[in-house]
């Protein structure tokens, strides 16, 4: 199994006559979701609200083939993010203070199953406490041989706490073996040098594998020893960018898992076939999902 840990949230998102409703959402819900979807074992470790938005997640989790057996329920309120779309590219109002995921403890945390292969941290669950120290917590705590992947998936506007953000980032990326960053991320990560200095500096924090996307100029794979594959985005007609960068991590780890490389010794070795392999899969899912409204990744059958 696969296990993602972080935000379940519900979308706000504008209809054609500026009215918001409310969608699925969170990023990484939506890995989880589309790693659902790809057909991979796996499940969520979130706050679920016995609230009605709460419901709705937890629906639309089980219709992806998404276990919900590791969140943790509670009666608090349903983190909200408000959408904003400028040309289908999108940005995001928070209404997350005292809510089911936000307030998750570590001791709220269950034990991470003895045959769980891999784990996934991200979003916005990563930006504050204490959900934020909690998580980390379990990050650092996996054993070595378990994968740990991060997609941090920066929002500056977001963080109460720049300088404990940065903290807590510098030592998931240094725990992690894949990390993943656009070129918006990275850029706010490492404020110094060109993108090449900026992506050998992250690989420098510890990480085996380093996934750069750069939206339509496509998506770039960085391995610790130097190996580097590129692949061109998959073209499609964009109606937004919600779930894009989501879909994307759920594709590499469900490449890898059916290359048989979902270990940290196999990442750290990975040829260029399978690289390219890895990253044409996950543009295709990708390019699915920026083709329709919200975060609606792509079921196997509509890759095959």
């Amino acid at each position: 199994m696969i296990l993602c840990a972080g935000e379940a949230l519900i979308d706000m998102i504008p209809n054609a006559h500026g009215a918001y409703l409310p969608h699925v959402g969170g990023a990484v819900l939506n890995t989880a979701v589309a790693l659902g979807r790809l057909g991979e074992p796996v499940g969520l470790i979130t706050g679920l609200s016995s609230d009605p938005f709460g419901g709705m997640i937890a629906d639309h989790l089980t219709a992806s083939h998404v276990s919900t057996d590791h969140a943790v329920r509670s009666n608090r309120n349903t983190t909200l993010a408000f959408v904003h779309l400028d040309q289908g590219n999108a940005t995001y109002t928070f209404y997350d203070d005292e809510t089911a995921t936000r307030n998750i403890q570590p001791v709220d945390i269950a034990a991470v199953p003895a045959g769980t292969e891999a784990m996934f941290f991200g979003g916005i669950s990563l930006c504050n406490p204490p959900v934020a120290d909690s998580l980390l917590d379990l990050a650092l705590s996996q054993p070595e041989d378990r994968l740990v992947m991060a997609d941090p998936n920066i929002r500056p506007g977001f963080v109460s706490d720049h300088d404990g953000y940065r903290a807590r980032l510098t030592k998931l990326i240094e725990r992690a073996d894949i990390v993943k960053l656009s070129d918006d991320d990275i850029g706010w990560l490492v404020s110094d040098g060109d993108l090449d200095a900026k992506t050998q500096a992250v690989l420098n924090m510890g990480p085996k594998l380093l996934l750069l996307t750069e939206g339509g100029d496509g998506a770039t794979a960085h391995l610790s020893n130097g190996t580097r594959v590129r692949v061109a985005a998959e073209k499609a007609t964009v109606v937004d960018t919600v779930g894009a960068g989501d879909t994307f991590n759920a594709g590499c780890l469900d490449a890898l898992r059916r290359a048989g490389a979902l270990s940290p010794s196999d990442v750290a070795v990975l040829d260029e076939d399978t690289l390219t392999d890895m990253l044409t899969l996950a543009a295709r899912a990708a390019a699915i999902t920026v083709s329709r409204a919200g975060a609606n990744p792509p079921w196997q059958t509509e890759l095959d």
